[in-house]
Formats: structure tokens, C-alpha cells, sequence
């Protein structure tokens, strides 16, 4: 089996694969009304929890196909646990820097949000790219979610995700 590189923190430990909430009632707040909610931004800070690769070539360089499935906890601008995040990214392009495609869900208090999109330059040695990916929909408070989320990577395994809320 491959080494895992640090540059393939994907998507998923972002978008997954994201946040210190501003405002940190967005995470908690449980009222079930939206209006109140129309372009929100939450900021929260993802940290690694799990991460897991399952390489096409267990012995050989990076192939379309590989997977990597990734877990982190999320926190918020006290360092209070707010949720999780769970996803997988699947390598589409090894040339160029790498391509995956990522599908991450993002559990916090009220409801989840689902996250998809590529992200561009993950087998570069180094920190982990930033990126952006779309926001598909929600349940709970998020049920009529849209917008985007951007990921950026901040220390070793931490990320910060700034989450576009549009509803």
C-alpha cells in the first residue's frame, strides 16, 4: 500500500470536506425559521479525525480512482465541538497536480449540508489546496440550503471552512 501523502487531505477534511462560526449562533441557534438565515456565512475549523486511502495501484503511484475517505470534527471560534464532517474524494486527473471529485456531508446542531466538487492540485507536495465546492442541499434548518463552501488548509490536519449559506 502507498504512503498516505499529506497533500491528499482532500476535499473532505474540509469540505468537508470547515468552521469558527460567525456568527457561532448559526451552528446552534435551534429555531426551525429560515428568513433569519438568508445569506449566513459560518466559519468553523475542521480538524482530521480519520482518514483512510484506498489506492487503485497498492504498490504503485497515484491512479485515477484512487479513494480516500476522510472524517473530521468541526469546531467553532471557542474551540467548542460542533460536528463532523464525512466524505470521500475520488481521484478523476494524476497529471497537472491531481484532480478529485469530492462528496462531503457536514453535520452540525439542526440539520446536515451536503458539499460536492473538485478539488484541483491535491498530489502537489505540500499544504493541501484551497477550494471551493457547492453547496447541493440540506435537512433540518439547512433543508433549503445553496451557496458554496471554501475550504482553506491552516496547520497540519486543520482546516478552515467558510460555509456560503444561500436560502
Amino acid at each position: 500500500m502507498r504512503p498516505i501523502r499529506a497533500a491528499c487531505l482532500g476535499t473532505a477534511t474540509a469540505l468537508v470536506t470547515l468552521l469558527a462560526c460567525v456568527p457561532v449562533a448559526s451552528a446552534t441557534d435551534h429555531d426551525n425559521g429560515h428568513d433569519k438565515y438568508k445569506d449566513r456565512i459560518i466559519t468553523l475549523t475542521g480538524r482530521l479525525a480519520q482518514q483512510s486511502r484506498f489506492p487503485v495501484n497498492p504498490a504503485g503511484p497515484a491512479a485515477q480512482g484512487d479513494r480516500t475517505v476522510v472524517r473530521s470534527l468541526l469546531f467553532d471560534e471557542d474551540d467548542n465541538q460542533v460536528g463532523e464532517t464525512g466524505g470521500f474524494c475520488t481521484t478523476t486527473r494524476v497529471d497537472n497536480g491531481g484532480a478529485e471529485e469530492c462528496v462531503v456531508t457536514y453535520t452540525l446542531p439542526g440539520g446536515q449540508i451536503t458539499v460536492q466538487g473538485m478539488v484541483f492540485g491535491h498530489l502537489i507536495p505540500g499544504p493541501p489546496p484551497s477550494f471551493d465546492n457547492a453547496i447541493n442541499g440540506g435537512t433540518g434548518k439547512y433543508d433549503k440550503a445553496r451557496g458554496w463552501v471554501h475550504a482553506d488548509t491552516i496547520a497540519p490536519n486543520t482546516r478552515r471552512f467558510t460555509i456560503h449559506l444561500k436560502f
